[in-house]
């Protein structure tokens, strides 16, 4: 009674193995140009040079302070064309770059901290007895 219920069970799951063969669906494939490939890398670059700028502190502070709300500016980047987008990311590099001046600032008093020590001036760093 067991063997004729297990052979059983074998014979539905192989039929339903072999039934289950003919539902997959065929691939299709496509050669993609070397234009098309670096054309969608490009972009992609683009997008993210793009999304990283707009995802800085002091880019949203602006946006908000300009009246424009960073959600509604992400859906109108999204929404960009390719060639927008290369225009736009262009813009960006060309910017001038105003740098982190708070950390230029905490590095050149290090510096000078330094030397002051260095040369005997001060005594800062105090060495552990």
């Amino acid at each position: 009674m067991h063997i004729n219920r297990f052979r059983r069970s074998c014979v539905m799951l192989v039929s339903a193995s072999l039934v289950s063969l003919g539902l997959q669906a065929p691939a299709v494939a496509g050669i993609v140009g070397t234009a098309e490939a670096v054309a969608a890398a490009r972009e992609q670059g683009d997008r993210a040079a793009v999304a990283a700028a707009m995802a800085r502190d002091d880019v949203r502070a602006q946006l908000l302070a300009l009246g424009v709300d960073p959600a509604a500016a992400d859906g109108r980047l999204a929404a960009l064309t390719a060639p927008e987008l290369a225009t736009l990311a262009g813009q960006l590099e060309q910017a001038p770059a105003g740098g982190d001046s708070a950390l230029a600032i905490v590095g050149l008093v290090f510096l000078v901290l330094l030397l002051l020590e260095y040369t005997g001036t001060i005594d800062i760093f105090k060495k552990v007895p």
